[in-house]
């Protein structure tokens, strides 16, 4: 499978929960809109051209361009939390979750890094109603990662005198991957998982199992 062909499969995978067709082919073509030219320089027309449509289709969907922003941002970060949930709800220590939520958080942000940089630099352009209910998702997602790290620092796996900071350090690093990560780059993105699950484990002082980090 080529290149293209593939990045349209695992575009068509992101957005299957959007239907119809016609409102999914717009959500697709507003994320490469918001990414390419920022949410307030893309226009309606921008994104009804790029899903191949009229404006006036657009609005058949979507009644307004920031109603697309919140679809898009709220498919993102519902994902990033099912993403923590998993590693939390797994059984094995502490290490072991940190270790694999972060190396799928960073891994998710890697592999779709456009998606994730309109729904984490694009967040202010929401409306005042949206933005409390993406940043509320953000919230969950934070106190579960805060959990983790918690947990290994109670059993002493960790060395984390400031839980709550450690996990801003943590989640800001993953998402940063969704600024400079490129598919023509020289890391894949599972690769940019298992380098940052190190890293982050070296940050919380907890040893380093690299089998498993290779195994994962």
């Amino acid at each position: 499978m080529g290149a293209a062909a593939k990045r349209a499969e695992e575009e068509n995978q992101e957005w299957a929960g959007v239907t119809p067709d016609a409102a999914r082919r717009l959500v697709s073509a507003a994320v490469e809109a918001f990414a390419e030219r920022g949410y307030h320089a893309t226009t309606t027309r921008d994104i009804a051209g790029r899903a191949g449509m009229s404006p006036a289709a657009l609005y058949i969907h979507y009644k307004t361009k920031e109603e697309l922003l919140y679809r898009i941002s709220g498919i993102g970060h519902e994902k990033a939390l099912r993403i923590m949930d998993a590693a939390a709800e797994a059984e094995g220590t502490a290490t072991e979750r940190l270790r694999d939520a972060v190396r799928t958080f960073a891994r998710w942000h890697a592999e779709h890094h456009t998606t994730a940089r309109v729904i984490q630099y694009e967040l202010q352009a929401l409306s005042p109603e949206h933005y409390t209910e993406i940043t509320g998702l953000r919230r969950r997602t934070d106190r579960v990662l805060r959990q983790i790290i918690q947990d290994g620092a109670d059993s002493g796996e960790f060395q984390a005198d400031d839980v709550p900071g450690t996990t801003l350090a943590v989640l800001s690093l993953c998402v940063d991957v969704a600024r400079w990560f490129t598919a023509q780059g020289p890391r894949t993105p599972d690769e940019v998982g298992t380098l940052y699950a190190d890293l982050v484990l070296r940050m919380v002082g907890a040893p380093v199992d690299r089998a498993a980090a290779r195994e994962g």
